[in-house]
This record gives C-alpha cells, sequence and structure tokens, in this order.
C-alpha cells in the first residue's frame, strides 16, 4: 500500500465468540504510517471484532483467536492485555462515544492522559486537543453529558488522543451526527493522519470513509470481499450500489443492510 513503513499488520485473523460463533474468518489487512485505512461492511460484518483484536478488548466480550496474528511494528502484539497494548500506542474511540457523562470535558481528557507518565508530554497532548478542537476548549468546565452529539464524538477522540497513539482505532465516528457535524469529523480524521498517526477507521458510512482514505477493505460475514485503493471502490460500480445507494437498481441504505451479497465476480 505504498513506501511508507507498515505499523499494523493483520494476517489471516480467525476469531470465534462463545467458542462457536465465527465473528472474523482469515481477516489480513495493514495499516502503513501516516494512512488512514478504512473497513467497510454491514451490521455483523465483523468490523467491531477486528478493531477489538487489535486493542486487545476480544476477552472481555468473550471472543477469542483462533488463528492468524496481529503486528505491531513487526511484534506480535496478539494476547496482550488492552492496557500493554495502549501503551505501546494504540488508542481506541469505541461506537457509542462512551464518554464520562457526569464528568467535565477537562476530567475527561485527564482521564484520557491517565497512563502518561511524563507530565511534560501530558500538558502538550492537552493543548494540542484543545487546539484541535476548539469547542472543547472553549467548554472545558462543561459536564460532557451536556454536550452535543458531535461535541461528544471530538471529546472521544480528544480524549483518545491524550495518549498520543501511534494508531487510532475508530468505530463508527459518523454514526448519528448530522452531516454538516460529519463533515467536521472526518476533517479531523484527515488532520489527525496528516499530524503523523495512522488511522484505522471502521464505518457504514462509506462515502466519508472512502473520501478520506488511502486503502480499503469490505467485509461480509468476517471476510474480506473485496479491497484495494480507496479512490478505486469510491468509484466502483458495484460498491456504489451496493454501500452508497447508487445504482440502476436504486437507492438502498446501507445502515439497513444485514448481509451484503456480493457479485460473483467478486469472488472469482
Amino acid at each position: 500500500m505504498g513506501d511508507r513503513t507498515t505499523l499494523l499488520a493483520v494476517h489471516g485473523l480467525e476469531v470465534v465468540y462463545g467458542g462457536v460463533a465465527h465473528a472474523l474468518r482469515g481477516v489480513s489487512l495493514q495499516v502503513d504510517e501516516g494512512e488512514v485505512v478504512a473497513v467497510l461492511g454491514a451490521n455483523g460484518a465483523g468490523k467491531t471484532t477486528l478493531l477489538r483484536a487489535v486493542s486487545g478488548l476480544l476477552p472481555v466480550h468473550q471472543g477469542r483467536v483462533t488463528r492468524g496474528d496481529v503486528l505491531l511494528d513487526g511484534v506480535s502484539i496478539l494476547g496482550r492485555r488492552a492496557p500493554v497494548i495502549v501503551r505501546k500506542g494504540v488508542a481506541q474511540v469505541m461506537e457509542g462515544r462512551r464518554i464520562f457523562a457526569e464528568l467535565s470535558v477537562d476530567e475527561n481528557l485527564r482521564a484520557g492522559g491517565f497512563t502518561q507518565r511524563d507530565r511534560a508530554r501530558a500538558r502538550v497532548a492537552y493543548e494540542a486537543v484543545l487546539e484541535m478542537f476548539p469547542v472543547l476548549a472553549q467548554r472545558r468546565r462543561a459536564v460532557a453529558g451536556y454536550l452535543s452529539g458531535g461535541e461528544q464524538q471530538m471529546l472521544a477522540i480528544g480524549r483518545a488522543l491524550m495518549t498520543e497513539p501511534r494508531l487510532l482505532l475508530l468505530d463508527e465516528p459518523s454514526l448519528g451526527l448530522a452531516p454538516l457535524i460529519q463533515d467536521q469529523i472526518r476533517e479531523k480524521i484527515v488532520a489527525i493522519a496528516r499530524g503523523g498517526t495512522s488511522v484505522l477507521l471502521v464505518e457504514q458510512n462509506a462515502m466519508m470513509a472512502l473520501s478520506i482514505a488511502h486503502w480499503a477493505s469490505v467485509l461480509e460475514n468476517g471476510h474480506v470481499v473485496r479491497e484495494g485503493l480507496a479512490a478505486d471502490l469510491l468509484g466502483d460500480d458495484d460498491i456504489r450500489e451496493a454501500y452508497l445507494g447508487i445504482g440502476e437498481r436504486g437507492a438502498r441504505s446501507f445502515r439497513d443492510l444485514k448481509t451484503y451479497r456480493r457479485r460473483r465476480q467478486w469472488s472469482a
């Protein structure tokens, strides 16, 4: 995927829940330094499971890797506890924001930097987050639960950035937001990548994801059924019909899809 150094490499990953339900079936992808890689797919395709496998949160959800590996800087992090993976430079923003609603914006951000032992670096990270998200600077003393949905999403991303991650995992950052706010979140993701932080972006908003990603993979029932340069997928008729609601069969809502029946040539 270019001449850059590979930061994250996922090889042939298989994941089961409860010992029986296969969520991922041989998934492979890589994220290079400073790149945005998008993962698309309908509900239940395995997107969130992929992020959990990278961040070390699978055991919390009774998930287990049965085959494959996850490498960070060429070294396996499979089986490592989530706090260890965070210290190695991986941060995750979960679907639904998961902010501390009772705490202030300031307290949320400082909680995000809890693992940062260098106070000077923590302060630099704090100021960088407020510079990236001016609305958070304006509402530092506000109770987080009273923020708008877009402000809460910015807070969730800002909190993750407090660890100065090298790899940021984003799970549906545009979910439930108005189009104007989605555009703002999109711009922030671009800025984060330009700043040198790689991004693994899970999204159902395919147009937004493909417009900023370098590379993209499409998951269906735990399999990668399509992958390539994001610009190429954005111009692909099958992708446009299935995920963007554009095609001769008429518009379809991607968010309502439970499974996506790929065209035969995809698996040829």
